[in-house]
C-alpha cells in the first residue's frame, strides 16, 4: 500500500520547480476548462482511491496546458521528488495528472533506464579519458628524453 501523498507538499515541489500555482478551488477544478486561464499553471487537489489511499490529483490550466502537463511530469518525476505520475486513472481528466509517491521498486526501475540511457556515453568518456591519458604520457616522456622506437 501506497503511502498518503499531501497536495501541498506536491505543490511546493512544483512551485519549487518555477511552475505557478493557480490557487483554484477543488469546484474550480472540477468545472473550469483548462484554456480559460490567461495564465500557464497547475492546481493540486485531495484524491482517495478505492483501497483509501490519499492521492494527488494535478490540473494543468492556461492557453498551453499540454506543455505545463509536461513540465509537471518531468518535474515530479525527478529523483530528488521521487514521485509516481499516471495520466492514464479513469478519475482523470485529459488536462490532469494523478500523483502518488514512488515505491522503492519504481525507483530502482527509474535509476537503472536512466543508467542505460547513459551508459554509452560514460563508455565513451572513459575510453576519451583514457585516451588523453596516454597521450600525456607520451608527451611527458617524450619531453623527459625519452622517444618510442617506432
Amino acid at each position: 500500500m501506497s503511502r498518503a501523498t499531501r497536495a501541498h507538499s506536491i505543490r511546493r515541489h512544483l512551485v519549487d520547480g518555477g511552475i505557478v500555482d493557480l490557487g483554484l478551488t477543488v469546484d474550480e477544478q472540477k468545472t473550469s476548462h483548462p484554456t480559460q486561464y490567461d495564465t500557464n499553471g497547475f492546481a493540486a487537489r485531495q484524491h482517495v482511491d478505492d483501497a483509501g489511499v490519499l492521492l494527488v490529483i494535478v490540473g494543468a490550466y492556461g492557453p498551453d496546458w499540454s506543455a505545463t502537463m509536461r513540465e509537471v511530469r518531468h518535474q515530479l518525476e525527478q529523483p530528488h521528488v521521487k514521485c509516481h505520475v499516471d495520466g492514464e486513472a479513469p478519475v482523470l481528466a485529459d488536462h490532469e495528472l494523478l500523483v502518488r509517491w514512488a515505491t522503492g521498486a519504481e525507483l530502482k526501475a527509474r535509476r537503472a533506464a536512466q543508467e542505460a540511457r547513459q551508459a554509452p556515453l560514460k563508455a565513451l568518456m572513459r575510453q576519451q579519458e583514457a585516451q588523453q591519458r596516454a597521450e600525456n604520457e607520451k608527451r611527458d616522456l617524450e619531453r623527459g628524453g625519452q622517444f618510442g622506437l617506432f
